[in-house]
C-alpha cells in the first residue's frame, strides 16, 4: 500500500509483499497489517506501515466517502489490455493519522487501473491531471502507446455518477522533473498551464500541483507524468528497492 505525505512532516512507504500478505474478500482488503474496508458507503483505509527510506511508523485511518460510484470504464490501449475505471471522481475525505500526528478534511479521488500485462509492454509513457471544480471533475488521460500511437481522454464527471466527454484540449510543456522526466498540462488556452509545486520527483514519476485554464476559468489540479521507458531502465531498477523494500511475510 503506497502512502504519501507532503506536507510537514513528509512521509512515504511502499513495501512490497509476498503472496501471503494479501488476503481478500468482496468488501476487504488486506496488504500486510494495512486493510481497506468498503461497505456501501464509505471506504476505510487503515494504515500501519513502516516509511523508506529512513525507516518510521505510519499509522492511521483515512476515510473516503463518494458522492456518487460513476461505473465508467475506459480502454486505455487499442488492444483494451490496459484499463482505467475513475470509480469516484468526487469524494470527501477524511484523514486521522496518530504516527506522525496530523488530522485533513477535505477533498478526493479514488480510481482503478487493472491490466493484462506489464506497463511497459503496452506503453512509453502517460499523462493524468484532475481538477475539482466543485460541482463537477474533469479528468484528463493521455497515453503513448509503445508504437507511439498517441490516446487522449477529455472527461466530465459530475456529483451524479454521470461522466461525459469534456471540450476539447491542449497540452503546453511544463519544466521538466529534476530527473528529466518530461511534464505536459492541459489547457483550454485561456490561461498557460503553470507548476505550482513538485510533490514527488522521481528517475520515472512526477506527481505535481498545476494550475491552468479549464473551462474558461482558472483550476487548480494534481497532474502526473510516467515515463514507462525510464521506468525499465537497468539503473533504475536498481534504484528502486531502496523506496520500495520487499517483504515476503505479514
Amino acid at each position: 500500500m503506497n502512502v504519501a505525505l507532503y506536507g510537514r512532516p513528509a512521509r512515504w512507504a511502499m513495501t512490497e509483499r509476498g503472496r501471503t500478505s494479501l488476503r481478500r474478500s468482496a468488501d476487504r482488503l488486506e496488504i500486510g497489517a494495512s486493510a481497506m474496508q468498503w461497505d456501501g458507503a464509505t471506504l476505510t483505509i487503515g494504515i500501519e506501515e513502516v516509511t523508506a527510506p529512513l525507516p518510521s511508523r505510519l499509522r492511521g485511518t483515512v476515510m473516503v466517502r463518494p458522492k456518487a460510484l460513476t461505473g465508467a470504464v475506459f480502454n486505455l490501449d487499442a488492444r483494451a489490455r490496459h484499463r482505467w475505471q475513475p470509480i469516484a471522481p468526487l469524494c470527501d475525505v477524511t484523514v486521522d493519522l496518530q504516527r506522525p500526528g496530523l488530522r485533513w478534511r477535505g477533498s478526493g479521488y479514488f480510481d482503478h487501473n487493472a491490466g493484462d500485462e506489464p506497463l511497459d509492454a503496452a506503453f512509453r509513457s502517460w499523462t493524468w491531471s484532475r481538477f475539482d471544480r466543485g460541482d463537477h471533475a474533469r479528468i484528463f488521460y493521455d497515453v503513448v502507446e509503445k508504437n507511439g500511437a498517441e490516446r487522449s481522454l477529455s472527461l466530465r464527471a459530475d456529483a451524479s455518477g454521470a461522466v461525459e466527454p469534456g471540450a476539447p484540449i491542449h497540452y503546453r510543456p511544463l519544466p521538466n522533473g529534476l530527473w528529466g522526466v518530461k511534464r505536459s498540462a492541459p489547457t483550454d488556452g485561456s490561461i498557460a498551464p503553470v507548476l505550482v509545486r513538485s510533490m514527488e520527483d522521481a528517475p520515472f514519476y512526477t506527481r505535481s500541483t498545476i494550475r491552468s485554464g479549464i473551462d474558461r476559468a482558472q483550476a487548480t489540479g494534481v497532474h502526473e507524468s510516467l515515463s514507462l521507458t525510464r521506468a525499465t531502465a537497468p539503473i533504475v531498477r536498481m534504484m528502486l528497492p531502496f523506496r520500495m523494500p520487499r517483504r515476503s511475510g505479514k
